[in-house]
């Protein structure tokens, strides 16, 4: 007999979870992404990639995206959700990945039950295990991906977006293999956007959230895919992360009963995961009275898996080209904070990248790779700032807040919707009747409708 497959493994366990099995914390949790998603989407609607992404596609048809006038089909909704909510970097991370998940599967799972009349609870089950599924994907080769020159969000979420519709929508177990099989063959994402901040990465989110719709409707009309999608000879972790010793119980082993997704961690600034603690460092160091330019240089200890991403070249993370390439420059972001005091959209914008004072201070940023950091198990900061007059003032972060370490509370997380919702336009009256919405929808049926405004 043919053993088992990973993907059959793991299907097997997700089909065995019911409603009443999940405890509070992962349904709470669920709530949260819902109300963190919903504010990035009206957050972003009126960027300049949202339009882009809006113009390509074809109106008409029984989902919604969020804080748009016009419907779309299932697709393109998720699409246009999922770049909206990931596109300015203020979305949740799954330290240990890292990887965004709350961008992807919640777009399409939202898009798949609206267009299928699925209920509330549909909706719930496929949240929850999507979004299980992506972290503990995140877990298998963690770094490899990266370092292969992909961007693992990419990469991995049309599994989690494939598998949370197919759970949903109540696929048998042969068609849920074969629409991770199938989502296989869509995976991609290379992270050369971080050359000059070019608008791809803000797209991978949706297109992992459309692919993993798609996937999940070729399997339900009999399509086939691979059954050995992720440990195959020629599967995922051989092709993206150049890995045949994969971790695949960190996948499989204990799906229903143990749930990594609750540690998720939810940001408090607009802006690259590992940069965040690296903020509080440099918000700390503005309290003590000294302006930007008493500082004669600025040194931070940094984690080996930073570097070619948010380190070097360091010229260019000194000088970002533009306001998204900003976000991942930790130069850029721990003058920024320093200068302005915050780090929210109002600091990664046109006018900020090309403000002297705080290029002045980014350029006296250098830094070291610190062996024992802890990456990508945990994310932590440093900053110290030498004075002109030779005093040494520094900050370290032990963690990121938002995390395991130190959530956010569902009132933090409210807040920050009504914040998001306050900048994309929406009024008060229709941020409350949203966030009142986040609140029952897993209770009832799905119906975005009232939020196409």
């Amino acid at each position: 007999m043919t053993a088992k497959s990973v993907a059959e493994v793991l299907v097997e366990k997700v089909l065995r979870i019911r409603a009443s099995d999940l405890p509070q914390r992962v349904r709470s949790t669920c709530e949260d992404l819902l109300i963190d998603v919903g504010g990035l989407c009206v957050a972003a609607r009126r960027s300049d990639y949202v339009i882009s992404v809006k113009k390509s596609l074809d109106r008409g048809g029984k989902c919604t995206a969020i804080g748009h006038a016009v419907s779309f089909g299932a697709e393109d909704a998720a699409l246009l959700n999922g770049t909206a909510a990931h596109g300015e970097d203020f979305d949740d991370t799954f330290e240990g990945g890292p990887v965004h998940s709350g961008a992807v599967v919640v777009p399409a799972v939202l898009a798949a039950c609206e267009h299928f009349g699925r209920s509330g609870r549909d909706a719930l089950l496929g949240i929850a295990t999507g979004v299980e599924a992506l972290c503990r994907l995140s877990l298998v080769a963690p770094k490899k991906i990266h370092k292969a020159g992909f961007h693992p969000t990419a990469v991995l979420g049309v599994f989690g977006s494939a598998l949370g519709v197919a759970k949903s929508l109540g696929l048998s177990q042969k068609q849920t293999v074969n629409a991770l099989g199938i989502a296989g063959s869509m995976a991609g994402g290379i992270i050369e956007y971080l050359a000059e901040g070019a608008w791809t990465k803000r797209l991978h989110a949706g297109w992992a959230a459309q692919s993993g719709i798609r996937a999940a409707r070729l399997a339900k009309e009999g399509f086939t895919g691979p059954r050995t999608v992720f440990e195959g000879t020629h599967g995922l972790f051989f092709g993206f992360a150049h890995d045949s010793n994969a971790l695949y119980e960190k996948l499989t082993a204990d799906f229903g009963k143990t749930w990594v997704m609750t540690g998720l961690t939810f940001k408090p600034y607009a802006t690259g995961t590992m940069n965040q603690p690296y903020i509080d460092c440099a918000l700390r160091l503005s309290q003590h009275g000294f302006g930007a330019e008493d500082v004669a240089e600025v040194y931070c200890e940094t984690a080996e898996g930073y570097v070619h991403r948010l380190w070097e070249p360091l010229a260019a993370k000194h000088r970002p080209a533009n306001d998204y390439a900003a976000k991942f420059s930790t130069p850029f972001n721990v003058a920024v904070a320093f200068v302005t005091g915050g780090a929210g959209f109002e600091a990664f914008t046109p006018r900020t990248v090309r403000d002297k004072r705080i290029l002045a201070l980014a350029a006296k940023v250098r830094y070291a790779v610190d062996p024992h950091n802890p990456y990508p198990d945990g994310y932590t900061g440093h900053v110290r700032m030498t004075l002109k007059d030779g005093r040494v003032f520094e900050e370290r972060q032990p963690h990121i807040r938002g995390g395991v370490h130190e959530p956010l509370a569902r009132t933090d997380i409210a807040d920050k919707f009504r914040r998001n919702a306050a900048w994309g336009g929406w009024p008060k009256t229709l941020a409350g009747r949203f966030l009142a919405y986040s609140e029952k929808v897993f209770r009832e049926k799905t119906a975005l409708a009232p939020f196409r405004r």
